[in-house]
């Protein structure tokens, strides 16, 4: 059995459709739809069903995820055995992050885990999609995440970092003296919606004030949709380390009600278990280096 199947279908199952699947995969929608039909024809059971709404797994796919999910895992972690053993390499840490976090926190990070472990070799991979960090340590493709938190998954998390959210606004726009921008003032408006399903945290904003959004979806990434709002063509929401560094074209206005999204790191739940983990290994002595770091930056 082909695991890239199992795995586009989990994908395309946790997105809810082929369409956001083959956005994420690099498929074609109708690749991606011929390779599924593929798959059921092979095991001979239909695993998904279709609708208006979108596609969700049949009974019996239900039934098969627990050891789908499995199989994904323990193909992962062979492979990377296999490479390691191969290569005869050091040990490695894969580490998948947001962009912002990769830019603004990793190599200060990494800089000191070096200090302490100059034999493990890190895998740094750095995503633009806000689930993709959790698809990757569900199916055993990496070690630690750094990514904001969601429900709906099951991992070791601990909480890091509560990240301020703002206002993205020309330079023109009327503020009146204001210092921060009140979220109602979103409804009506154009709105550039970060791309890479970074829509969750907005959304989940904006539902809890009840604002209803004019949104355009921009399939661009933080720095052009910042250039955007520069030149008048909207305005956005971003969080604190996705513009930073970049607001010169652009106000930058803390939302209110005073909104955050919860940063934090994750890791399969067994890489942490108490009891089988020495405080001395590379994954301790990681999240270790992180935990100091988080301190030190929010005693700035």
């Amino acid at each position: 059995m082909d695991s890239k199947k199992f795995e586009i279908l989990i994908t395309a199952v946790d997105l809810g459709s082929f369409s956001r699947a083959a956005e994420v995969v690099g498929y074609t929608q109708s690749g991606l739809t011929h390779l599924v039909d593929s798959l059921e024809r092979e095991i001979g059971i239909q695993l998904i069903t279709r609708s208006h709404s979108g596609i969700a797994l049949t009974p019996q796919g239900q039934q098969l995820l627990p050891a789908i999910r499995d199989f994904l895992r323990a193909t992962a972690n062979l492979e990377n055995s296999i490479s390691t053993v191969s290569a005869e390499q050091n040990p490695t840490i894969r580490i998948a992050a947001y962009s912002s976090i990769a830019m603004h926190w990793m190599p200060e990070i990494l800089y000191r885990f070096r200090r302490i472990c100059p034999d493990v070799q890190v895998d740094l991979r750095m995503v633009d999609n806000a689930l993709e960090p959790f698809e990757l340590l569900e199916s055993g493709k990496t070690d630690v995440i750094f990514a904001s938190r969601q429900t709906n998954t099951a991992c070791e998390w601990t909480p890091l970092y509560r990240e301020k959210m703002y206002a993205i606004l020309p330079r023109s726009y009327p503020l009146n003296g204001r210092q921060s921008f009140p979220i109602e003032e979103f409804s009506g408006k154009e709105f550039l919606m970060p791309y890479g399903k970074f829509d969750i945290d907005v959304l989940a904003a904006m539902n809890r004030s009840g604002v209803l959004l004019n949104a355009t979806a921009c399939r661009v990434d933080d720095e052009t949709v910042i250039r955007m709002v520069g030149r008048g063509l909207g305005v956005s929401m971003m969080t604190e380390l996705m513009i930073r560094g970049r607001t010169d074209d652009v106000l930058c206005v803390p939302v209110e009600p005073f909104t955050i999204r919860e940063l934090g790191m994750g890791m399969h739940p067994a890489d942490l278990s108490a009891n089988s983990v020495p405080q001395t290994d590379p994954l301790s002595q990681l999240k270790n280096c992180v935990l100091q770091f988080i301190k030190e930056l929010q005693s700035y």
